[in-house]
């Protein structure tokens, strides 16, 4: 049963204004920056992923953020970092300022789960909440600091039910408007995908790009082994450090596309809790690109939280780097290399007068082969019998998509969650889309986004990382609160 008590985050009920802010044009970062593309050789772009999930663990079996029950729990494995990770997600609201009235540059993306966002406001913590509000709203930070769309409860887009994939992002859009204003997330136009884990199968691949589009995002973080050129080969090593344009093209052929910045090397957070992007972009020049000379990006983005490095190494190595930067000399000469966002970049670019039809095509992994089986005329039947065919006579072949956690599977093994979360989503859009297609208001309604809540969380993709055990059960909990908020 419903408990009207109960209170929920603010997931839905705004698309149609939502999605009208997302798409005005124009430049959101190029007001503001400092920099000049003439005077830049190279540049790296550094992303941090915060994200802790929603359990139904606490003292009643309500539903609470997994940094409450790590807070609550200290003696638990790791948990003792509980308040270590809860001081990282508010440290750059203080590194910042201070780099600033230093006279540096710095620069940084964030990449916060709805999650976490949510479970910051139940426990309460007005410190990180009022960090967060200073990062995200404040004109003296907004030109060093981009915050980038992802899911709302770190679904990953391989196996989360298509028609989810855009109430996902939907509901993280809602979430970051309702804490820090439309303004705030009318800037957001770069989209992290959780575990940079990218479909490639067509549908589903074409119907998250085309949900990206219509939710006003630019661009999209891919991780370089998830991609693969029109010809199927690996990307050109210059080819990962310039944008490029992923094209997704449906089973009935149909095609849309979207810019994406190519994340290089593997998930090691050692590679930004030690600035491994900078001191990589030092090495780099600049490239021709539709007959101008673009700076190279390296682009990289770690947990922001997880393991020592992070909790105690980046902030040492992101002060020293960028006091480096405001050390050198040469950037008169053209040759600097800067600290860049995605966005930021991109819009240079763009006042350069790059157009998007300048850079490099490329798709999803294996696509090559599916659609060299197809040929040009694609069809739903033609596209199953292809992959049925290469599964069966290439075994690595997969349309699982790909990712920078590839030793994990997020689907083998773990059909005691994947089948009933098939289930609730099936379930959900035939109660509530006949509902919401005659009157759009159904999403502002409580049994609406009650059982909206307990469809997304279920995607989260904890309940499969962690194995079988306490995280498949809370999965289970999860599907059945669903079932019963969606009714017989």
């Amino acid at each position: 049963m419903s408990d009207p008590s109960y209170s929920l985050p603010p997931i839905a009920g705004s698309e149609a204004a939502l999605q009208a802010l997302m798409q005005q044009a124009g430049p959101v970062v190029l007001p503001h920056t400092t920099l000049q593309l003439e005077q830049i050789r190279s540049g790296f772009a550094c992303a941090l992923h915060m994200h802790q999930p929603t359990i139904p663990a606490g003292a009643q079996g309500e539903l609470i953020s997994h940094l409450q029950y790590m807070l609550e729990h200290p003696g638990e494995g790791d948990n003792h970092n509980a308040e270590p990770f809860a001081q990282c997600y508010r440290r750059l609201a203080d590194l910042l300022p201070q780099l600033i009235q230093e006279g540096c540059h710095p620069r940084i993306m964030l990449d916060y789960s709805g999650n976490l966002l949510w479970g910051v406001q139940q426990m309460g913590r007005h410190d990180i909440l009022e960090a967060l509000r200073f990062l995200a709203c404040d004109p003296s930070v907004q030109p060093h600091v981009e915050w980038l769309g992802t899911f709302w409860s770190h679904a990953v887009a391989p196996s989360t039910p298509i028609p989810d994939l855009k109430l996902q992002i939907l509901a993280w859009q809602h979430q970051f408007a309702a804490l820090f204003g439309q303004d705030a997330l009318q800037r957001v136009r770069g989209f992290s995908p959780p575990e940079m884990h990218l479909p490639n199968h067509p549908d589903t691949l074409y119907e998250l790009v085309k949900a990206l589009v219509e939710c006003g995002y630019r661009w999209l973080m891919v991780q370089e082994h998830s991609v693969e050129t029109l010809d199927g080969s690996s990307l050109r090593q210059e080819q990962k450090f310039i944008p490029n344009q992923l094209v997704a093209r449906s089973s009935s052929g149909e095609v849309v596309s979207i810019l994406a910045l190519i994340k290089t090397q593997g998930s090691d957070t050692k590679l930004v809790g030690q600035m491994q992007p900078y001191y990589e972009a030092l090495g780099l020049d600049r490239q021709t690109l539709g007959g101008s000379r673009i700076p190279s990006l390296v682009t990289q983005i770690a947990d922001g939280e997880n393991g020592g490095v992070m909790m105690n190494e980046f902030p040492p190595a992101f002060l020293q780097a960028h006091r480096r930067i405001a050390g050198q000399a040469g950037s008169e000469n053209g040759n600097a290399t800067v600290a860049l966002n995605g966005t930021e970049y991109l819009e240079l670019l763009e006042a350069a007068g790059v157009n998007a039809s300048d850079y490099p095509q490329i798709q999803a992994v294996q696509q090559h082969k599916l659609w060299q089986r197809v040929g040009s005329q694609p069809s739903p039947d033609s596209v199953q019998a292809a992959i049925t065919q290469l599964q069966a006579s290439d075994s690595s072949f997969s349309m699982a998509g790909a990712s920078w956690t590839n030793n994990l599977s997020w689907v083998e093994g773990y059909a005691n969650v994947l089948e009933p979360m098939n289930q609730l989503s099936a379930r959900f859009h035939q109660v509530f889309d006949p509902l919401v297609a005659r009157d759009p208001g159904v999403t502002r309604t409580r049994p609406y986004q009650e059982a909206l809540l307990y469809l997304l969380l279920l995607e989260t993709s904890c309940f499969r990382y962690w194995g079988q055990g306490t995280w498949t059960d809370y999965a289970s909990e999860i599907h059945r609160r669903g079932v019963a908020a969606i009714g017989a």
